[in-house]
């Protein structure tokens, strides 16, 4: 992330947030800098100056980790998603990572199904490592609907 991009993404993780209340999901309250602070790498979509949408990852039990993938929803269905999660993805692969991790809620469109169709398969806790069972916890107040974690190999 640039240093004039923190307040487009900022605006964009905010606006994405909002297609959650829209679904009926009551998430607490965040702020998204906090998020950027603890990330290892934030890539950013923009166009024409405007931050469109953001990947944050983070290193996690030896592999790659995305924390958050948001897009403005006035750039939603575009394609802005998932050039962003195939960016994450060849990074990843790049840097040595054998796969990449995130979780999201399990049903709603955007989110659990999304991932599914770009080549994620939910990982059974079996297969967590110690980063991600201590992820899963600390995201116990947002866990207000089914949640899962999902992994697919770099690249």
């Amino acid at each position: 992330m640039g240093p004039g991009d923190e307040a487009g993404a900022v605006a964009a993780s905010l606006a994405a947030d909002t297609l959650f209340a829209q679904a009926g999901v009551v998430l607490p309250p965040d702020d998204p800098r906090e998020v950027f602070e603890h990330a290892e790498r934030v890539l950013v979509a923009v166009a024409d100056g405007a931050v469109l949408g953001l990947a944050a990852t983070l290193r996690l039990d030896g592999g790659v980790h995305l924390e958050q993938l948001a897009v403005h929803p006035d750039h939603g269905r575009r394609g802005v998603g998932a050039a962003l999660l195939e960016a994450v993805c060849s990074g990843a692969s790049a840097a040595g990572s054998p796969r990449v991790t995130l979780t999201t809620f399990r049903d709603l469109p955007w989110n659990g199904p999304w991932y599914a169709a770009r080549g994620f398969a939910v990982l059974p806790p079996r297969e967590w490592g110690p980063g991600l069972r201590g992820l899963w916890e600390q995201e116990e107040p947002i866990r207000v609907r089914p949640r899962v974690a999902m992994a697919r190999p770099a690249g």
